[in-house]
């Protein structure tokens, strides 16, 4: 788990006074806690100076702007529209090799469609699910973070949830009346705060991935296949590998995870229902938030960020906590190694360099890119396949015992699934026999018709005795 669950930074220390040892305000402070504003500076004995003296007046209006949205914000656990004005302006600024996000023009997306057409014919040949993307999308960075944005809704709410609650529970019940303008900021603040450091975690990870499911996770809307031609290039740059079979590469992933979130039903809630049953785990420490309500200035929010960068998550070892954690972790790992195995499939007799791109986005994958970075900061928990060559070996394997279409009917449902201890042995599962239940179902059938047969039996009986009955009774 990241030692600083929500990101946030450190405030810059400020420099010692070599003549008495002491430190003074240092230029450009930011006491709002917004992480500095830019044109600040030292006023000399003059404390508006200090204050506002080479600020640009639209600087200032924007902090202050920034402060009230936190104070009166009054929604869910996280303040998505704050959340959402980070992120477009964090792909403004551009990434740190200098690109700079572009609306996609028509050769970028006639090359993207394209290339996800003919993934789709390829992929044809290497799975039984049929094409799960109606369409295919070009973004530039800015929309991926508006189509991606409902769904870390879904997946960060139930942690933030459960920090908002903490932040209203940290005062005992007879005092929760008396203090509810107190209680109100607070959370205010604390979605305020999610808000930030999810926009600026989105933000960034939009600058890196390359299509909407980089993570494992279905983010984008169903039935659209999306690539990034500004991040697919980035990505391709510096591997000796044509543009035009990195670009088709990846939309080979791109459609072949698109065919199975579109094809197996259950799997969306089943890696969402896994993320929130880990939150359900974390355990917030109220004992932190308890002294820094005590020791809350409503004009500096920074307090509060301090005391939320100390620790606030404590993630529970119990066997609940451990069960969700490995669901997840292999959940994330069949998908991929699914993935990984028929985009092998489709792709290593057609291009030279399928080997080279699979090697490297493994190693991506691995290593913890970008998308597991986001998720250890915002909520302690990494979205990594640690088992991806496994599980792609396993998927391979069950590909030439079974058939295509025998390796991928074990998607029909989450029960038929490999577990974690498949894994560890692939082989017992690939060729463990199964079971003929043809003949027990034929006895079951049987049985079935004998007892119908006797009810009918009894339920004539009883109708022929009745009707006895009632024509005797009168005549007695």
């Amino acid at each position: 788990m990241s030692d600083t669950p929500f990101g946030f930074g450190l405030p810059p220390e400020e420099p010692d006074d070599g003549d008495e040892g002491k430190k003074k305000p240092q230029g450009g402070a930011d006491p709002f806690g917004f992480g500095g504003l830019p044109g600040g500076g030292q006023g000399g004995d003059n404390p508006f100076a200090a204050m506002f003296g080479n600020f640009n007046p639209a600087d200032l209006g924007a902090a202050f702007q920034q402060l009230g949205q936190m104070l009166s914000y009054e929604g869910g656990p996280v303040n998505w529209d704050m959340a959402q004005q980070i992120a477009r302006q964090t792909v403004a600024q551009g990434t740190s090799d200098g690109t700079k996000d572009a609306s996609v023009g028509p050769a970028e997306r006639t090359a993207v469609e394209e290339a996800v057409r003919l993934a789709d014919l390829w992929l044809d040949g290497a799975t039984s699910l049929p094409s799960g993307a109606g369409t295919a999308v070009a973004w530039s960075r800015a929309e991926w973070v508006e189509a991606t944005l409902p769904a870390w809704r879904q997946l960060v709410d139930p942690v933030a949830e459960r920090v908002g609650t903490a932040m209203g529970d940290v005062l005992p019940q007879e005092m929760q009346a008396v203090a509810g303008p107190l209680i109100g900021m607070m959370r205010s603040m604390g979605g305020a705060m999610f808000g930030q450091q999810i926009g600026h975690a989105v933000g960034a990870l939009a600058g890196e991935v390359v299509g909407s499911t980089d993570v494992g996770l279905p983010l984008g809307p169903p039935g659209k296949a999306a690539l990034l031609p500004l991040n697919v290039a980035a990505f391709g740059r510096d591997l000796s590998v044509p543009q035009d079979e990195v670009r088709l590469y990846l939309a080979l992933r791109e459609a072949a995870h698109q065919r199975l979130f579109a094809h197996v039903p259950w799997l969306r809630s089943h890696l969402f229902g896994a993320v929130e049953g880990y939150a359900r785990g974390i355990k917030v420490d109220t004992s932190r938030l308890e002294d820094a309500v005590s020791q809350l200035d409503p004009s500096n929010p920074e307090q509060l960020q301090e005391a939320l960068q100390q620790g606030m998550f404590q993630p529970e070892d119990t066997p609940e906590q451990k069960a969700a954690l490995a669901r997840l972790e292999t959940a994330l790992a069949l998908v991929e190694g699914w993935v990984d195995a028929v985009v092998h499939a489709a792709a290593g007799s057609r291009l030279t360099s399928a080997d080279a791109l699979r090697e490297t986005l493994r190693r991506r994958r691995a290593s913890g890119g970008p998308a597991e970075q986001t998720f250890a900061t915002l909520i302690g928990l990494e979205l990594r396949p640690r088992r991806l060559r496994d599980a792609s070996r396993l998927w391979a394997l069950l590909g030439d015992a079974r058939g295509v279409e025998g390796r991928d009917a074990l998607w029909e449902h989450p029960d038929m699934l490999p577990t974690a201890s498949d894994l560890d042995d692939p082989d017992g599962f690939v060729h463990r026999e199964h079971l003929d239940f043809s003949e027990l179902d034929k006895m079951l059938g049987e049985a079935a018709g004998g007892a119908s047969r006797e009810r009918r039996d009894e339920d004539g009986n009883g109708e022929d005795g009745g009707d006895g009955d009632r024509k005797d009774g009168p005549a007695a």
